[in-house]
Formats: C-alpha cells, structure tokens, sequence
C-alpha cells in the first residue's frame, strides 16, 4: 500500500530530524506547508524555523 504525503512526511521527519520543502519536493510532495497543517491538525507537535542560506529564505520543520 503506497503511503500518503502526510505520512511520508510524518515519516521522514522521524528518520530525518527534520524536513523542508526541497526535501518534500523530492518526495513528491509541492504543498509542504499543507502536510504540516495536517499533522498538527492530527496532534503532532510540530516546530518550524525560517533559514535564509546563498539568498534564499525557507522553513524547516521538525517534531517537538
């Protein structure tokens, strides 16, 4: 049975430690900040940061 992007996710960041949208955007998923909203919808405690590295600003997320 093929996993969900929310599970996928939820999966990666436990392996992982943490995941952005370049990373999700490898699994196949373009709506990270979506899946995320889903998780925490679902109780996951879930910890976000901006990064800015060569110019670029983006969020990293990670379970609490």
């Amino acid at each position: 049975m093929k996993k969900s992007q929310t599970e996928m996710i939820l999966s990666y960041m436990r392996r992982r430690g943490s995941v952005t949208a370049l990373d999700a955007f490898r699994m196949g998923c373009l709506r990270l900040a979506a899946r995320i909203n889903d998780l925490r919808a679902d109780g996951h405690q879930i910890v976000s940061e901006r990064e800015t590295k060569r110019g670029k600003t983006y969020s990293r997320y990670w379970l609490a």
